[in-house]
């Protein structure tokens, strides 16, 4: 036996390892198109960010109270973007994942369709929607509802309305993927027992399905941290948010070692929330505390 087994298992690491070779030779080509197209051009702008030894830009982003105010308002919008699509991608989620194959169908239609439609085009939309003259004021108007066109747009409310529009997909797939893993039996028995919709949720499918909370909340609030065209078109210059005051720097003001500096600043941020989430998770699937 011990004859046999050796050299079976010394075949197999060798197969295992030629497989492995082969998987890094076919991923090799797009591993040097993103060295080349992301990994460079973020180094270059590390290396701006720090021209000549210095780190006067991170100063001034960091003490100025103007650029730390757009810090403070994206993480605002970012936050607020995430929960208003965690509140209404959960009950989109739970409905595709119970509801009949077919219901199923056109429910994921209507969830993927705007990922079909250009980011600028549901923007401009928003705009005709929310403007001062726009659908949703005359509507209201016509009605006898209100005597004067409301704000809705170049505020904080139509840059949420608009953001949220656009991510909201990104949020309820991930949470579509959790609920489809819970097992019906238990909220079968739950049920059985005389548990109410709100002890279900609270005490199954939250519990249940909260990876793919963390997993849809932490991609929609990187997504939206770095948001342009949304908060530049629906805020018009009222709302700015960090990645249209990176452009502005680089394109008005041809800052681009200040803007190097804030998109480092950025980055940094994006990386520490996502690690931190991760580490979160992992401590969960382990049942650590």
């Amino acid at each position: 036996m011990t004859s046999v087994a050796i050299p079976f298992t010394r075949r197999t690491a060798r197969l295992r390892r030629r497989d492995h070779l082969r998987m890094a030779l076919l991923a090799l080509p797009a591993l040097a198109i993103f060295v080349l197209f992301f990994g460079l051009p973020v180094l270059r702008l590390l290396f701006l960010s720090i021209a000549g030894g210095s780190l006067q830009w991170y100063a001034r982003a960091l003490k100025t109270p103007l650029y730390l105010d757009v810090f403070v308002l994206t993480f605002e919008i970012a936050a607020a973007v995430t929960v208003a699509a965690l509140l209404i991608g959960y009950p989109v989620a739970y409905f595709l994942a119970t509801t009949t194959r077919t219901w199923r169908a056109i429910g994921f239609l209507f969830v993927i369709l705007p990922l079909w439609t250009s980011i600028l085009v549901r923007t401009y939309a928003w705009m005709v929607l929310l403007g001062r003259n726009g659908v949703i004021n005359k509507t209201l108007i016509g009605a006898g509802v209100i005597d004067q066109p409301l704000p809705l747009l170049y505020n904080f409310s139509g840059v949420l309305v608009g953001m949220v529009h656009v991510l909201l997909p990104y949020m309820v797939l991930p949470l579509y993927n959790a609920m489809r893993r819970v097992d019906p039996s238990l909220v079968q028995a739950a049920q059985g027992l005389g548990a109410s919709p709100v002890m279900l949720l609270w005490r199954i499918y939250l519990p249940l399905t909260m990876n793919g909370i963390a997993a849809g909340s932490i991609l929609v609030f990187i997504l939206s941290l770095g948001f342009f065209i949304t908060p530049a078109l629906l805020g018009g210059g009222k709302v700015m948010m960090i990645a249209p005051l990176i452009q502005q720097q680089v394109g008005d003001l041809l800052d681009w070692n200040f803007a190097a500096a804030l998109s480092a600043l950025l980055l940094a941020t994006t990386v520490a929330i996502y690690g931190l989430t991760q580490i979160w998770i992992e401590r969960r699937q382990r049942g650590s505390p």
